[in-house]
């Protein structure tokens, strides 16, 4: 295609582009201003070898995912609710608790979601203590070389919000409504490759020069056209 083709596309088609945009961002902002507000709160436990070993650092590792899943259990989730007074369910304490185990840095990530971010907070330090107190007293038993030293790396925890974000929806939605946008236009503009609407056109499909082209007659010129009353096709008569 030529540039005077694309220049085309974009005088005839550019509004569907824009008009897309424009709704995708309203409506994202919209959805934003209905969505309750979330709070996040993250805190993270350090696994660590007692001893620079090879056998026992792959058992850290291999241990990381049973502690993971030992977390995420309704009995662990009834006792932070007891150890932090919540007022909450241990399943709804769980499907907003995300624990996710980092055997590259040793480090076990708790991460709790809750319309109150100081709920969220104390949910967080909650499952952090339960984990560190279980932890330290099943290793008192073993020798200490034979340890996997469990601490929390900071309780100085804050949290932030997750949502609503209109600002950051309303990019998101712009996007997707530009990238929806000219899916429509190029959906258009191949369903007419098959049009030869300029001279040019004919003349790079046919392979042949164009002579003359038959002009297109305007409304005006048609009800200005010499044609008897009553008789319509019929020149008048002098």
């Amino acid at each position: 295609m030529t540039l005077q083709e694309y220049w085309r596309i974009i005088r005839k088609r550019g509004w569907i582009v824009v008009l897309a945009v424009l709704l995708g961002a309203v409506a994202a902002f919209g959805v934003s201003y209905v969505q309750k507000e979330l709070y996040q709160a993250i805190v993270e436990v350090s696994t660590v070898p007692a001893r620079p070993d090879w056998g026992l650092g792959n058992t850290a590792k291999d241990l990381m995912r049973n502690f993971t899943a030992n977390l995420k259990t309704p009995e662990v989730a009834a006792r932070v609710i007891a150890r932090q007074q919540l007022d909450m369910n241990p399943y709804d304490l769980l499907a907003n608790t995300q624990i996710e185990p980092d055997s590259s840095t040793f480090t076990i990530k708790i991460q709790v979601r809750d319309a109150d971010g100081e709920v969220a907070k104390l949910a967080a330090l909650g499952f952090a203590d339960e984990f560190l107190e279980e932890r330290t007293a099943y290793y008192a038993q073993l020798d200490k070389s034979d340890r996997i030293e469990v601490k929390i790396r900071s309780r100085d925890i804050g949290y932030s919000q997750v949502q609503p974000k209109p600002l950051l929806n309303a990019v998101a939605g712009a996007v997707l409504g530009l990238l929806l946008g000219i899916g429509v236009v190029l959906l258009l503009t191949w369903m007419e490759a098959d049009l030869l609407r300029t001279t040019a056109a004919v003349e790079r499909t046919l392979g042949i020069p164009v002579l003359g082209a038959i002009p297109r007659a305007g409304r005006r010129e048609i009800a200005q056209s010499d044609v008897q009353p009553g008789r319509i096709g019929a020149p008048k008569t002098a």
